[in-house]
């Protein structure tokens, strides 16, 4: 078996099953971050690790600045869908020899224009000879208030699901310029009861299975109420990936409250109910694959 023939979810399983987890871990593989103990009642601890390959996340051409900022923003997002503020990062850099060094010292420039937006500090990392291309790794750690949590796995049958932002926009380079829902997701767990959050960075055909593979549960979708970027479409709404919205279940009971405090905090930031999550016998919407970086297929029907 090569690695085009499983996909990247069973791999993951299959590299992890075997794993020991001490008594410190909260939140292990399968999340969007990990969580551990840090010796505080009230905090855990969040850690994240991203990494960029040219030819993958960015072309040899891409502003070395949006590959910065690009590599930096992707473990913030992440540390945003678990409702923590994030604080520490390591770098690591690879290179081959022909690269000029201006597009090196651009790329670290973007990381850095990054960190200070988002509150990071960067404390080292590494570099490396690559035999080609650029390739940039970013560990980031961050906390979160306990009782603020946010996972993928306390999704329930009934749950209204949301949607930040608009979906699609990687068609027209919003994978390089994103803005982490870092202020949106801290005042949604602080105000409310989040089931189930993650960042959608596969694709919503492939990151919303996951939530309700996590949760032990099945969806609705109401393909129809996707907001959709200008000039993209809804396959590209579902399948392109790299949006870095913030997908989430809640109550039903609170969710009209949510939609009416949402767009009086954030009147420039969409927020759309496109669906549910239903009992695992009910099945769910069928939805075209998104992202998946050993097969790249974006195969199925959409359902409206």
């Amino acid at each position: 078996m090569t690695l085009e023939q499983i996909h990247e979810d069973e791999l993951v399983r299959r590299l992890t099953a075997n794993l020991t987890a001490g008594s410190e871990v909260v939140l292990g593989p399968g999340d969007d971050c990990a969580a551990v103990e840090c010796g505080s009642r009230k905090w855990l601890r969040l850690l994240k690790t991203d990494c960029l390959i040219e030819g993958v996340h960015f072309s040899p051409d891409t502003d070395p600045m949006r590959i910065g900022w690009k590599a930096m923003a992707r473990t913030v997002s992440d540390i945003a869908a678990c409702g923590g503020k994030p604080g520490h990062a390591l770098v690591t850099l690879a290179a081959s020899a022909e690269q000029r060094l201006a597009k090196i010292e651009g790329i670290y420039a973007g990381l850095k224009r990054a960190a200070a937006e988002f509150g990071v500090t960067i404390v080292g990392g590494e570099t490396a000879r690559a035999p080609q291309g650029v390739f940039i790794s970013v560990a980031t750690d961050g906390r979160v208030r306990r009782s603020r949590l946010a996972t993928r796995s306390g999704g329930l049958p009934g749950d209204v699901l949301f949607v930040t932002g608009k979906l699609g926009g990687s068609i027209h380079g919003k994978h390089l310029d994103f803005y982490p829902r870092l202020l949106e997701a801290a005042w949604l767990t602080r105000r409310y009861d989040i089931h189930a959050m993650m960042d959608l960075s596969d694709g919503l055909g492939t990151d919303l299975p996951r939530m309700a593979d996590a949760s032990g549960v099945g969806f609705a979708l109401t393909v129809d109420a996707l907001p959709v970027t200008d000039g993209a479409t809804v396959g590209n709404a579902i399948s392109d990936g790299e949006d870095y919205e913030l997908l989430f279940a809640v109550d039903p009971a609170a969710a009209e409250d949510l939609e009416t405090r949402w767009r009086r905090k954030f009147p420039y930031v969409p927020l759309s109910r496109i669906g549910n999550l239903t009992d695992a016998a009910s099945g769910r919407t069928p939805l075209a694959s998104g992202f998946s970086y050993f097969l790249d297929c974006k195969t199925g029907t959409i359902s409206s």
